[in-house]
């Protein structure tokens, strides 16, 4: 069965690049009008303007008036959101012993508020409208500890039950929320690892590889779709078979 998402509008932060990147991508090829959205304006216009039937938003999504203003202003560009991805994510990574303050909020705002404070203005039109599906990405590292990412592996983990909550509340309603969890994925920060620490790594998966941002965009199309319409609550894991 083809996925079929013609007539309804995505939001995706963290759009600019990567995985976020492919998600957009994914999803205009799917059919649905996209909006990219990015701390990096011009990253978000030149992943709109590739994929088409897109447009790029501007958004500091730690800054709870301005994803409000966001969801706003996309509801106003293109009639609606019908589908929220909390893709947008930092690391500052250290050992927890010297990770600073800062560190740690940091990656609390970016990974986790953003998430809440984008599904609370997004949902409110997703209820009134029966349809919605958020996806929130999380991580394997949520689900099993990382050392030197305490900050980064509480994020994912508070993503995992900020998905299933907001997957009771809003079920009624027919607004579905799920999480991916990643593996390691071909990203700018896994091509800049050394050989032994990525042969090491390799080692570790079943599959013997590290994943694609493709293989991320799959997921978040499939569970954004009616493909998926009785599934909510969910963590998704794609990770080659590193989590079993």
């Amino acid at each position: 069965m083809k996925i079929d998402l013609t007539g309804k509008v995505a939001l995706v932060t963290g759009g600019g690049r990567g995985i976020g990147k492919a998600i957009a991508g994914a999803l205009a090829a799917c059919g649905a009008r996209v909006a990219v959205v990015d701390i990096n304006k011009a990253n978000a216009d030149a992943v709109a303007s590739e994929i088409g039937s897109a447009r790029g938003f501007l958004c500091d999504v730690t800054v709870g008036a301005d994803v409000t203003a966001l969801v706003e202003a996309v509801e106003q560009e293109f009639g609606s959101c019908d589908i929220l991805v909390n893709n947008a994510g930092i690391t500052r990574d250290n050992l927890m012993l010297r990770m600073k303050d800062e560190d740690w909020d940091a990656v609390i705002s970016t990974n986790l508020r953003s998430a809440f404070m984008a599904t609370r203005a997004a949902s409110r039109g997703m209820m009134k409208r029966r349809w919605g599906r958020i996806v929130n990405m999380a991580s394997v590292v949520g689900m099993m500890g990382n050392k030197g990412q305490v900050n980064y592996a509480a994020s994912k983990a508070g993503l995992i039950g900020l998905t299933k909550s907001v997957a009771k509340e809003l079920a009624s309603r027919n607004v579905l929320c799920n999480a991916i969890a990643p593996g390691f994925i071909e990203t700018e920060m896994t091509a800049a690892m050394n050989p032994e620490v990525r042969a090491a790594l390799q080692g570790m998966i079943p599959m013997a590889r590290l994943g694609a941002p493709a293989d991320i965009a799959s997921a978040v199309a499939f569970l954004s779709s009616d493909l998926a319409s009785y599934i909510t609550g969910q963590v998704l894991v794609v990770d080659g078979g590193l989590l079993m």
